[in-house]
């Protein structure tokens, strides 16, 4: 992981047997993390799935997305 500016971390990922990489905001990454554990998944194989439905929006955002998504039907 590398940090950019503003707070945001670039990770790399392999995705569908490409690698590409998502910059999102730390707290996204550590909800997504604690998602992924939720659904017995890796942060990498949850990618994958919003990647594999995600349209053409850009992947980080339709990771922010599915988070906030995630969050606002836990509550």
């Amino acid at each position: 992981m590398t940090r950019a500016a503003g707070g945001v971390l670039k990770r790399s990922l392999m995705i569908a047997g490409h690698r590409t990489s998502v910059s999102l905001e730390t707290p996204f990454w550590d909800a997504l993390r604690e998602i992924a554990a939720g659904r017995g998944l890796s942060v990498q194989a949850l990618v994958g799935q919003i990647d594999a439905g995600r349209g053409e929006q850009n992947l980080s955002s339709a990771v922010r997305v599915f988070v906030l998504r995630a969050v606002q039907e836990r509550d």
